[in-house]
């Protein structure tokens, strides 16, 4: 890090420009040990491949630097900026198991209902553990957690994590006891009494109790120190150790993909409390104005856009994603983006059944891993092999 601190001034150089022209740098001069020869770019064909947000910078090296990068790999690139991002959950909606789904979506409609009644908010929140919470949006924010489990899908076990499998699993139980919460259950109605007057389905309690043993009793403190987003201080410190600033930074200034609940009327598994004003205030919490930067309102998203946004294209720039990627609503494979022709000069493919950045995970032995994932690997291969063949010196360079 170039800097001594994480404020607002010492991130001002913290873009996806300046990013860019770091890749170059390093391509341009970067030496390795042990290794006289010279295999900088555009001596060399580099080939620039990445996933995610990395993945977005692989094909934005493409264009901005055609003259050094002579082939590049976009896996789950998010070249799509956007302020909201509501489609990232309703992928996960429509592709989960739909049991697992209809338990979401149905415990949250029921959740947000009960939160708009003052007399059965309290009895609700006490029954995640959390009704000392002051902000409601603090609460359903913390529900939102497990849904990250579906990005953590990974196709090989050894790197994969089965936590939504589990969350799904815990939904699907039947009524079972527990000695921290006082509840009843009633046969007749298949409620669990949360009072004398007030019952939930099954899958809400079981819900509550998900969230209770996996976050709540993590929390050594309050559950206001734990989960409140309200206290502005909480948010201010600037040392280099607080690296979580570094990606939100980007997020407040050119990225944008705050998840807030979809249109009204829309189906969800999110509650619709998850405003934009609510999931970006952080932006004006986390950087105060400095001398020579000012975080802007809302995110300069122009800035990513302007490179391609969905339709960014060029010879020798693979696109690869995931059928069920919660992100590739923001990926030239959105159901928001135009189609595309398959080629060997401008790969465009997607890997079915795939979550976030497939191919960047493999096995040696490529027997091993599942059709699906073979096939794309295989593919790359024989397109960046084709591609090679077709390369050049630069005139007045070295073989």
């Amino acid at each position: 890090m170039p800097v001594n601190n994480l404020t607002t001034d010492s991130l001002r150089w913290l873009n996806n420009a300046q990013s860019a022209a770091d890749s170059a740098n390093f391509m341009k001069n970067v030496k390795f040990p042990g290794i006289e020869e010279d295999l900088t770019a555009p001596s060399h064909p580099w080939i620039y491949y990445g996933g995610s947000y990395a993945g977005a910078r692989a094909a934005h090296m493409k264009i901005l630097y055609p003259d050094i990068v002579y082939g590049a790999i976009a896996s789950s690139g998010v070249t799509h900026a956007s302020i909201e991002n509501w489609e990232y959950m309703e992928i996960i909606r429509r592709a989960a198991e739909p049991k697992c789904s209809n338990h979401i979506e149905s415990s949250i409609t029921i959740i947000d209902a009960l939160l708009d009644v003052p007399v059965t908010r309290t009895p609700l929140k006490a029954l995640f553990g959390l009704a000392a919470l002051k902000h409601d949006e603090d609460f359903v924010a913390l529900l939102e957690a497990p849904m990250g489990g579906w990005q953590g899908k990974v196709w090989d076990p050894e790197v994969g994590s089965t936590r939504w499998e589990e969350f799904c699993a815990a939904l699907d139980k039947p009524f079972i006891s527990s000695d921290d919460l006082a509840v009843t259950y009633d046969k007749d109605t298949d409620l669990v009494m949360i009072t004398e007057d007030i019952g939930v389905p099954v899958p809400v309690y079981n819900y509550a109790r998900y969230i209770k043993d996996n976050f709540v009793s993590q929390c050594t403190s309050t559950v206001e120190d734990c989960f409140g987003t309200f206290d502005d201080a909480k948010f201010q410190e600037t040392g280099l150790d607080q690296t979580w600033r570094l990606w939100a930074f980007q997020v407040c200034t050119e990225w944008g993909y705050f998840s807030t609940a979809p249109p009204p009327g829309h189906p969800r598994i999110v509650s619709r409390r998850l405003t934009l004003e609510y999931e970006s205030k952080l932006c004006k919490q986390a950087y105060l104005p400095g001398q020579h930067f000012v975080v802007p309102p809302l995110p300069n998203i122009t800035a990513v856009n302007a490179l391609g946004d969905y339709d960014i294209a060029a010879d020798r720039l693979a696109i690869i994603d995931g059928e069920v990627d919660p992100w590739r609503p923001v990926t030239p494979h959105s159901e928001y983006a135009r189609d595309r022709v398959d080629t060997i000069l401008r790969p465009f493919k997607l890997i079915p059944n795939a979550v976030h950045h497939y191919d960047e995970y493999g096995r040696r032995n490529m027997s091993e891993e599942p059709p699906e994932i073979q096939l794309i690997h295989e593919e790359m291969i024989g397109f960046v092999v084709s591609w090679l063949a077709d390369w050049e010196a630069p005139i007045g360079k070295a073989d």
